[in-house]
């Protein structure tokens, strides 16, 4: 039995050993797990793979909006040095699957497989919840894999919305007026992080403005946390976790540099810098400065934890009320 760290064995280690192709068929899935696997690939400078996963209980319960979301923004969109490819699929015609396999093929043949109680989610891999793993036979695990596929769809099917239920799993967000209003009478656990520095502007070559020096993408761009919100533990450090925008937006964020102090967009640290411009009506690229905030009426953003993985961003225009 394979116990305790899991990922290493399961995710990482086959690649040293030319395997090239992971197929993954798990239960209940993440957008932020495909995130934090794919730029952990991407960090360790692995040789490149391609993945393909199937989720599998969408066809007892659905999938919420966010979840959806999030793998559609990384379905043959998302690709590195070492991920030549992600395919995300649904289960879609019952009977529904509650089964967690991994196979690793080499040169389209199955080499190694694994099957046991962990998803294909960050709880399972890089928390301390307790999972259990085995090997088995990567044939037989191929051919199972196979016939949960032919009864699945991709997550960009033009008829999904007929095929499976996608539905807000979050009673919180069926109204986006319940939820400002809870961010603003502090119902909801909530952070207020200023745009601007100690000094009252916006850093030249940091923060919105990260990538405004030579031999950068001019729209790389992290909001700064503050040393009093870091210390709260108020973002996960050890994981990615999704972003709902006030403006129906969503975004995968991850919490880096030394003593966690930005917020990024993991897979393409430009995407949160283009998202700024856009709301700000600046074209991509452009040197972000205070009076563009304050043209567009807010110089801060507010963040209210959902759950441990789903966060809510409050951009829209109005007054700000202090810088932190």
């Amino acid at each position: 039995m394979i116990t305790g760290d899991i990922a290493k064995p399961i995710l990482f280690d086959p690649i040293s050993s030319g395997a090239d192709k992971l197929l993954i068929l798990s239960s209940y899935s993440t957008p932020n797990m495909s995130s934090w696997y794919m730029k952990q690939l991407q960090e360790r400078k692995t040789a490149p793979i391609d993945i393909s996963l199937i989720v599998g209980m969408t066809a007892y319960d659905g999938i919420s909006i966010p979840a959806h979301n999030g793998f559609l923004s990384l379905h043959n969109r998302y690709t590195s040095k070492s991920v030549r490819s992600f395919s995300c699929n649904y289960i879609s015609d019952n009977p529904p699957e509650h089964s967690n396999l991994y196979i690793w093929l080499k040169d389209e043949q199955p080499e190694l497989a694994f099957v046991g109680s962990a998803d294909f989610t960050q709880s399972a891999f890089i928390s301390s919840r307790c999972e259990i793993m085995e090997k088995c036979s990567p044939s037989e695990a191929y051919d199972y894999y196979r016939k949960a596929e032919s009864r699945s769809c991709y997550c960009n099917h033009s008829e999904i919305d007929d095929l499976i239920i996608i539905r807000n799993n979050h009673p919180i967000l069926d109204n986006e007026a319940d939820l400002i209003g809870g961010i603003s009478c502090g119902t909801v656990d909530s952070v207020q992080i200023s745009l601007l520095t100690n000094k009252g502007v916006v850093a030249g070559t940091s923060g919105l403005n990260w990538g405004q020096r030579e031999k950068r993408n001019p729209n790389e761009a992290y909001i700064r946390i503050p040393i009093t919100i870091a210390r709260q533990d108020f973002f996960p450090t050890d994981r990615h976790f999704t972003v709902l925008t006030d403006d129906g937006h969503q975004l995968i964020l991850r919490v880096e540099q030394q003593n966690n102090k930005a917020l990024t967009t993991p897979m393409n640290n430009s995407l949160l810098g283009e998202y700024f411009r856009n709301r700000l009506g600046l074209p991509n690229g452009h040197f972000i400065t205070r009076d563009d905030l304050e043209r567009y009426g807010r110089t801060d953003v507010v963040f209210a934890q959902i759950d441990e993985e789903l966060y809510y961003m409050d951009f829209s225009p109005k007054k700000a009320s202090g810088d932190i």
